[in-house]
């Protein structure tokens, strides 16, 4: 979104700062206003958006949590119904409705737990076994929210989605 000022976050703080923290020092340097919103209770949603829209937010950024991931399906409503364009980290959310995702692949990360179980099980030590991090991440782009919002979504950013839903 050319011209992006101010953006609301969403936050389980049950998840700890550090998606804060990164965050903030991302949006500092691009010039950004970020609005974190806590949301500790599913009651919390509207008041976030509430306050993310009376704070002019101009669009929502969706932090990993497996409480925010359950209430993916009202936020997608919340966010269509205060026209913020959002983002989330799981391609299932952009493939119910967001707008867009951009995370790990859940197929791969199950891939790969299947592959250290394995491990084990074949007799490694567990606490031999080296820590791995994701290693495929997938941009899901919805164009029929972002069409339903108004926006265009230049050519430029479609042509690196891994998957665009029409």
């Amino acid at each position: 979104m050319p011209g992006l000022s101010r953006v609301a976050a969403l936050w389980d703080p049950t998840t700890g700062a550090s998606q804060v923290t990164q965050t903030e020092s991302a949006a500092q340097s691009m010039h950004i206003k970020l609005q974190v919103l806590e949301v500790r209770r599913s009651e919390d949603l509207v008041v976030a958006f509430e306050m993310a829209k009376r704070a002019q937010a101009e669009a929502v950024d969706v932090f990993s949590s497996p409480f925010l991931a359950s209430l993916y399906s009202e936020i997608i409503d919340l966010a269509s119904g205060y026209r913020l364009p959002a983002i989330y980290q799981w391609k299932e959310h952009a493939e119910a409705g967001g707008l867009l995702s951009y995370g790990p692949s859940l197929a791969r990360m199950w891939w790969q737990t299947g592959q250290i179980v394995a491990k084990v099980v074949r007799g490694a030590n567990p606490a031999e076994l080296p820590v791995e991090q994701p290693t495929k991440f997938e941009l899901v782009i919805n164009l029929k929210t972002a069409k339903a919002m108004g926006l265009k979504i230049p050519e430029s950013f479609l042509v690196r989605a891994d998957k665009v839903i029409e």
